[in-house]
């Protein structure tokens, strides 16, 4: 019997589905949310609106397609008959429902509409992206940080051990550019896909429309649409800059990064893992890493990140800035495996700038923990239990 992989947020989902008459479960195309659903709770039904017939039943006679589950089921892939959000309203709401709906959906920004609409006050709201590190940790035979950054964290690649690269390919063309065609008219697929490459090659980068616009030929309005769709599909995300009450002139522009670094690789071309140890942009990646590890952690404890970047008109940076209540910390990013001096500047020109009580944290490529220059210097196998004992 193959083995699955415990998810962090399984607890969560149970929490939730105790509390709530619907829960919300989002994400990636293959970031396991079905797979958590039904292990979590195998008994209860399931049916799949990918699937034509069980979609053509849901959307002609969705009253009709809902008494089939008198105590509730396991809807997946709700944006394709968004309207029956409201029939499961109307459902939840008569007195002799006795169940629970679990709805997944894999496009962020129409499932967040169509609940908003139908289901406020009646949805709890959870999002699954792909492993952790942490979810991983104790099935992890590979020595370096290099395998995590060109596997990247989707189930799939490890649960049934998959060669990265091939399984990545096909989830390109089998989900990033169908859903693409789905929602846009997108007229040459491979503008499209030289689009998919220069936003890899960007990543950690400020995101700037006028240059992947020159890049690609393509006006500017359908660089905005297409990363829209990225961002609707949680392929790519936006990081955007601390804006505190400063009397220094801050960028306004987002950061541009990837939900799964695996992915990013392979839209760069990246084909093993030997090539991520000698990249150029092994440092962006593993910034990616870190940054997405971070938001993984909050999302995996129902927490809504509240991440962002600090760079001011000088060049001072540094790479994530989390909200703790009033105050912030601060966390640099460096790929090398030996800690510099100077890896300590962004944190201390940040302190010196914003009313902030923490130091802050260093995440590097090495193996060792310690306290430094008053900065907790880690690794990233301690990254969640530090990031536990600051944001508890």
């Amino acid at each position: 019997m193959q083995q699955f992989i415990k998810r962090q947020s399984e607890p969560l989902l149970k929490q939730l589905v105790e509390q709530y008459p619907v829960v919300t479960l989002t994400g990636p195309r293959q970031s396991g949310k079905t797979t958590m659903c039904r292990m979590t709770f195998p008994d209860m039904a399931y049916a799949n609106l990918e699937e034509p017939d069980t979609r053509e039943f849901a959307a002609t006679d969705p009253r009709g397609f809902l008494a089939q589950f008198s105590g509730g089921a396991i809807l997946d892939e709700i944006q394709r008959v968004p309207e029956l959000t409201s029939f499961i309203q109307v459902a939840v709401d008569a007195q002799n429902f006795k169940g629970n709906y679990i709805i997944t959906g894999s496009q962020n920004l129409s499932v967040s509409n169509t609940v908003n609409q139908s289901l406020a006050g009646r949805t709890a709201l959870l999002t699954l992206l792909p492993f952790s590190f942490i979810e991983i940790s104790d099935n992890w035979t590979d020595s370096d940080v290099n395998h995590l950054i060109y596997k990247g964290g989707y189930p799939r690649i490890y649960h049934k051990k998959l060669n990265p690269t091939r399984t990545l390919s096909d989830y390109t063309a089998t989900y990033i550019e169908r859903d693409v065609r789905r929602l846009s008219m997108v007229k040459d697929l491979t503008v499209f896909q030289k689009f998919l490459g220069l936003c890899a090659g960007r990543t950690g980068q400020l995101l700037n429309y006028a240059n992947l616009s020159n890049d690609t030929g393509v006006a500017q309005t359908t660089i905005k649409e297409w990363f829209s769709i990225l961002e609707a599909s949680y392929i790519c995300f936006r990081l955007p800059p601390y804006s505190g009450n400063l009397s220094k002139r801050l960028v306004k522009s987002p950061k541009l990064f990837f939900y799964d670094t695996g992915l990013a690789a392979y839209l760069m071309g990246i084909n093993s893992v030997e090539q991520i140890a000698v990249h150029p942009l092994r440092g962006m990646l593993f910034e990616n890493l870190i940054v997405t590890e971070v938001m993984k952690y909050f999302l995996n404890n129902g927490r809504r990140p509240g991440l962002m970047f600090y760079r001011d008109s000088n060049g001072n940076e540094v790479d994530l800035v989390i909200h703790r209540g009033t105050d912030v910390v601060p966390i640099e990013i460096k790929s090398a495996a030996t800690v510099n001096r100077d890896f300590f500047k962004g944190l201390k020109r940040f302190k010196a700038s914003v009313s902030s009580s923490a130091d802050g944290i260093l995440v590097y490529g090495g193996r060792e923990t310690r306290m430094q220059n008053g900065v907790q210097v880690i690794c990233l196998d301690s990254l969640d239990d530090v990031l536990s004992r600051y944001f508890h």
